[in-house]
């Protein structure tokens, strides 16, 4: 389970980053900066966190709620940026996902001394940090940021499917399962899918 151990080994503001939304064919990247406070953070709530992909739709949700409670006491920040699907097809989907990380952090309500962020590369920001390999299952700031954006990236594509009724995005999220190919060969591809990414490159123009 995530722990305070690396927050603690970092002197300063520590706030933890990951993102939600490399792989899918659709939708855009969504990046999470989280700010903990451990002299404040509810006990219960920091044995809850956990990496969001270990977790069920309703316990990410639920824990995303209770971080935004934690965020009116002053306890947690939690700040959001996403890159859109233009800037990824313009960019690719590292770059793009380094612009949605960046801005997350600046919309933090202050500049974190370090970050910690998931992966193993890092992203341009405006205070130093460290890549984390596995970091959501090592680091509590990490788990937040990737409930956080997991949930909000989810929301998202909940829209998308209200949107563009048939494909399929609020259950699938924009990866590329077989009902969500097969929704694109029926329907088309709309201006939410990934034209720089190979499936559906090839669908539009062949390969």
């Amino acid at each position: 389970m995530p722990d305070f151990t690396l927050e603690a080994e970092l002197r300063g503001t520590v706030c933890g980053i990951d993102e939600a939304g490399r792989g899918p064919w659709a939708g855009p990247v969504v990046a999470g900066a989280v700010i903990l406070d451990p002299a404040r953070l509810d006990p219960g709530l920091a044995r809850a966190l956990d990496d969001s992909k270990k977790l069920s739709k309703a316990r990410r949700e639920n824990l995303f709620a209770a971080l935004k409670e934690g965020a009116t006491t002053g306890a947690i920040e939690i700040s959001i940026g996403s890159a859109s699907v233009v800037e990824i097809d313009q960019f690719n989907i590292l770059k793009a996902t380094f612009l949605a990380m960046g801005r997350a952090v600046t919309g933090l309500g202050r500049a974190p001394d370090h970050a910690l962020v998931d992966g193993n590369a890092l992203p341009p920001l405006p205070c130093q940090a460290t890549a984390v390999v596995k970091g959501d299952q090592r680091s509590l700031s990490i788990a937040a940021a990737s409930i956080a954006a997991k949930v909000t990236r989810d929301a998202l594509m909940a829209d998308l499917e209200n949107a563009h009724p048939g494909y399929g995005f609020a259950r699938h999220a924009g990866y590329g399962t077989k009902a969500h190919k097969e929704a694109i060969l029926r329907l088309g591809v709309t201006p939410h899918h990934r034209k720089s990414f190979a499936p559906i490159h090839n669908i539009l123009y062949g390969g």
